[in-house]
């Protein structure tokens, strides 16, 4: 059927027979990892395997005077004891900056460190063993002298002239500066009549995967290739990085990412470790195995939300949105990391910051400064709990002080869902939103009114509950002027290849990669609808950049979007080249053919005229019989990036209801509730099960997780047992529901869902938090908000 015959049927063209989109189909590989058969790098099995372990600084800051590993490499099961110096001469150091952030500075890092450490956690030596316990046990011989630096520890003191630069080549611990000033700022906030200020504080947290960071690298020197299984997103991404770095040939590097236990951008980046292993995996000419335990992944891991922004709204007296103003400072680190950069979290927050609303004035200043704690780089959601907080924050604290309903601000100023395409007062390019359609459907489906009836009978009781909102943009499908015009060879493009095998089966090799979040099954479903074939008959193969077209893998909520159509676009290829075949074999017209549930049929009355089976019969292994001069192609190859806008925007609205014991500080979650636009819902178990999954990670940040340092530089709490993350038994019942405005830049329409549960969830909470302390001229601008946190707002500490 073509796509002017469905449309003429009323129906869309992803509405062909047998379609499996917008269908909540389990996701395949569900069984086999409750079955416990799943291959993690850990499971991978290597002869000769050797295990390295890490010596790390155990100073914020400190220079290396010496290092002696004589009786290090004396002990039993030692293969080798390495120094950053002897590594430098194998892996080159790299500098995580960008051509398109103006400004952007970083001193060159080391695999290992070599003369210097520049936070508590750092590597600067490599002991490779037999077993990772004779590693360790020989890292206690290694006697090392230092020399203590000033730790610089406090962002907000970063800057200031008395301190000392972190490197002294910089001049000084400013990293990365960006300014924008867009309408009449001054003016608004002269003549407005309700000015709101706050400063809002977001301390670090990191991703606590549940698989560790972990990597395999085995060189053959016969072969004249490197293998390296990662547990990683981006597989060609970091065959670039390794060939670069190890001067190598990019045919001589194969990164393989098979099952991933979770990543939520922690493994998206290069680190000094997972390079010194691939780096010994050369010297020592044997495959080396390096797994995080769970100490080192909280000291070395990349941390992120490191920020303090001051900003300030303006309202006229009807409640309009006149102008908004934010300064956002963020610490980093000692490096900004490499290749995406650590800029990127504050650039996002300038961006994103009062997205949904009409306003036409806004001022913003971000500085992004070094420190001597772990690095700070892009982690799920980036920039968006911050902007997002930063925004819906001083939105309710100018309805209170107008005495507006927050809904009603809301639904007063943003964007209207008639007004797109458009530019935000950023600059942001926006193809299409529905800002009021899903404020519409959250206060239906949260039955708001009821809700605040509720809340005030209880306020009389003396129960404390609070309702909070939080509208938000999300940033996902980024195209090739995202990370392309600033030099890092990070691919936008995804690929696809789709074959048929002899038996009417689809094997299908895809560049986007699977952490666990349903890329597999959202392939799957593409190609099954997109080729005509059932579900079960197809099998897609990822993360292996010896077996899949070249392509940027998962970030940035880009698989389905652009992996998706990558397949959409292959698949549709393959289906014309197997009905022109079947044509000729039936001398029909290819056009009155069509391929549904797996056999050649007539499309206009679904008569089947061959099973895929039969046809994969005669082409495979009776060539002879085909009419001449006809040459089958059943195998397609296609690739995709978008060009039209340089993101595929997608918008929220999220609410929260709490209940805040005023005694203890604890917050108490009662109900969340989500209304989403991710464009076409691919799957609406998979999306909603993200989409839940971010909310529960946002909720974490808001509450819970905090990575603590003391005033050298130290990592006060780098264990589960005093890191707190969200447990099922303290979530609530979380209700998740959707707005469907399509991306026309593809034809599957679909938008990314990864991280916008993420992006609204701590500004929803924690306005919920506020305004159920607002009878008692009481609030929170710090996260998390812990009990003392609430104790200290009401006065009680």
């Amino acid at each position: 059927m073509s796509r002017d015959t469905m449309e003429a049927a009323g129906l869309t063209f992803l509405e062909r027979p047998n379609s499996y989109i917008g269908r909540s189909v389990p996701r395949p590989n569900a069984r086999r990892l409750l079955e416990g058969r799943g291959t993690y790098v850990d499971d991978v099995p290597a002869a000769r395997l050797a295990h390295v372990a890490f010596l790390r600084s155990p100073h914020a800051h400190a220079r290396i005077l010496s290092i002696d590993t004589t009786a290090a490499k004396a002990m039993p099961g030692v293969v080798a004891v390495v120094t950053g110096a002897e590594l430098a001469t194998l892996c080159t150091p790299w500098v995580g900056v960008l051509g398109h952030f103006k400004g952007l500075r970083s001193a060159p890092q080391h695999a290992l460190a070599v003369d210097r450490v520049a936070w508590v956690g750092e590597p600067f030596c490599a002991v490779v063993a037999r077993s990772r316990a004779e590693a360790e046990d020989a890292l206690g011989a290694i006697a090392v002298a230092f020399e203590p630096l000033p730790a610089v520890v406090d962002m907000e003191t970063a800057l200031d002239p008395a301190t000392p630069a972190i490197h002294a080549e910089l001049g000084d611990n400013l990293a990365f500066e960006r300014l924008l000033d867009v309408g009449e700022v001054d003016a608004a906030f002269r003549d407005a009549a309700v000015v709101v200020e706050e400063t809002f504080h977001f301390g670090r947290h990191t991703g606590v995967c549940l698989e560790p960071r972990a990597i395999l690298a085995d060189w053959a020197a016969a072969d004249g290739l490197l293998t390296v299984h990662h547990s990683f997103q981006a597989p060609h991404m970091m065959q670039d990085i390794l060939c670069k770095h190890l001067s190598l040939p990019e045919h001589a590097v194969r990164v393989i990412c098979k099952d991933v236990g979770g990543s939520f951008g922690i493994k998206v980046h290069i680190y000094p470790d997972e390079m010194a292993t691939c780096a010994l995996a050369l010297m020592l000419k044997r495959p080396v195995k390096f797994v995080a335990d769970r100490l080192e992944s909280f000291q070395s891991d990349i941390h992120a939300r490191d920020h303090r922004v001051s900003a300030r709204m303006a309202f006229s007296d009807s409640g309009d949105i006149l102008a908004l103003e934010i300064d956002d400072l963020t610490g980093i680190g000692p490096y900004s990391v490499y290749p995406r950069t650590s800029a990127v979290e504050a650039n996002q927050v300038v961006n994103l910051t009062g997205g949904p609303y009409r306003h036409q004035a806004y001022r913003a200043r971000a500085r992004v400064v070094l420190q001597n704690k772990a690095p700070t780089c892009q982690y799920r959601a980036v920039g968006h709990p911050i902007a997002t907080m930063v925004a819906e924050g001083l939105v309710d604290l100018g309805a209170a002080r107008l005495g507006l309903d927050p809904f009603a601000i809301r639904e007063r100023n943003v964007i209207p869902d008639d007004a797109y395409p458009c530019a935000g007062v950023s600059g942001i390019k926006l193809e299409q939103l529905s800002h009021q359609a899903a404020l519409a459907k959250l206060k239906a489906m949260m039955d708001y009114d009821a809700l605040r009836a509720e809340q005030a009978a209880l306020r009389a009781r003396g129960i404390h509950r609070g309702i909070g909102l939080a509208a938000f943009i999300e940033i996902t499908n980024p195209s090739a002027a995202f990370y392309g015009v600033g030099g890092a060879r990070i691919s936008s493009q995804d690929g696809c290849t789709i074959r048929l095998d002899p038996q009417g089966g689809v094997v299908a090799s895809v560049s986007v990669t699977e952490q666990g979040q349903g890329t597999e099954g959202i392939i799957a479903q593409v190609v099954a609808t997109a080729v005509g074939v059932p579900i079960e008959r197809v099998r897609v193969i990822s993360g292996d950049t010896q077996a899949t077209p070249y392509g940027g893998g998962t970030w940035a909520s880009r698989g389905a979007g652009i992996g998706g159509e990558a397949a959409w676009q292959a698949g549709k290829a393959l289906r014309a080249n197997v009905v022109a075949v079947a044509g000729a074999i039936l001398q029909l017209d290819p056009g009155r053919l069509d391929i549904r549930n797996g056999a050649v049929v007539d499309a206009a009355t679904g008569t089947e005229r061959m099973p895929l089976s039969e046809l994969g019969r005669i082409v495979y292994f009776r060539p002879d019989t085909l009419p001449p001069g006809l040459q089958p192609e059943f195998v397609a190859t296609r690739h995709y990036v978008p060009k039209d806008y340089p993101f595929a925007f997608t918008n929220g609205v999220q609410a929260s209801y709490v209940e805040v014991d005023v005694e203890t500080g604890f917050v108490r979650l009662l109900k969340h509730w989500c209304v989403e636009d991710c464009g076409t819902v691919l799957n609406p178990l998979l999306v909603d099960e993200q989409i839940r999954g971010g909310i529960v990670q946002g909720i974490g940040g808001a509450l819970f997780e905090h990575c603590l340092y003391d005033a050298e530089g130290q990592l006060l709490n780098g264990s589960m047992a005093s890191y707190l993350v969200p447990m099922a038994g303290e979530m609530p019942d979380i209700d998740v529901v959707h707005v469907v405005s399509a991306t026309a830049t593809s034809e599957i329409g679909a938008k990314g869902a990864g991280e916008a549960g993420t992006a609204g969830a701590p500004a929803a909470v924690v306005n919920a938090i506020n305004d159920a302390l607002r009878p008692l001229d009481a609030r929170v601008a710090r996260q998390p908000v812990t009990p003392d946190v609430v104790l200290e707002a009401l006065g009680v500490i």
